[in-house]
């Protein structure tokens, strides 16, 4: 199959080994922070943050919280996707007005379904929109990783950290957020032997339904 998509993905894997010399330039990191801001999330609220790490001391204090993996120093930019841990109606009036404003939607067309959300959101507990928020992390995860791999970025996504401790370490709960998920990315080392390993998937025939 010649298509670029998917040549693309056959291209990636999860990087081991970071070239530490390499760096993402202005134009690479533009775009990944575009295609963050660009991701779907559901109703379209948003619900994310990313912080951007490039600075190397900052990194080196991120290995002993991230179960001492290697890739968060030696990899160009560290991306660490965020929460909000308040989705409340000043929250959701906020997005409402961005949609009149960009749009020049007329308030009373939004109306209903304003109210509907903020009704819908005020019945859920604490849980239910943590467990929401991060199913939207993860959605911005895939969308980074496929454009990683257009891009011919590299990338290492990563769960084994210690959200508490990255949470403090950055500040996030001054900032009402909670780290999800950790993404490094940058160029691959020459002598990261899983670059060359085939790829082990169920395959087509096994994943796909067709009815």
């Amino acid at each position: 199959m010649s298509s670029k998509v998917i040549q693309s993905l056959e291209w990636r894997y999860a990087t081991k080994k970071f070239n530490a010399a390499k760096r993402l330039s202005a134009e690479k990191l533009e775009i990944l922070k575009k295609a963050f801001n660009l991701t779907a999330t559901s109703y379209g609220l948003q619900p994310l943050k990313m912080v951007v790490i490039s600075d190397s001391d900052t990194k080196q204090k991120l290995v002993p919280i991230t179960m001492n993996q290697a890739q968060v120093v030696d990899c160009s930019h560290v991306l660490v996707l965020c929460t909000e841990t308040k989705v409340t109606s000043a929250y959701i009036k906020e997005y409402f007005d961005s949609v009149e404003n960009i749009r020049n939607t007329p308030r009373e067309i939004l109306h209903s379904f304003e109210t509907f959300l903020t009704s819908e959101f005020a019945q859920k507990d604490s849980l239910e929109i943590e467990t929401w928020t991060a199913k939207q992390a993860y959605i911005a995860m895939g969308n980074l990783l496929t454009v990683c791999a257009l891009e011919k970025i590299d990338a290492c996504p990563i769960e084994g950290f210690e959200a508490e401790s990255y949470n403090e370490f950055l500040g996030l709960k001054e900032l009402d957020l909670k780290s999800v998920l950790v993404l490094a990315v940058g160029y691959r080392a020459e002598d990261d032997m899983f670059s060359t390993m085939k790829k082990v998937r169920r395959g087509v025939e096994k994943v796909v339904i067709e009815k």
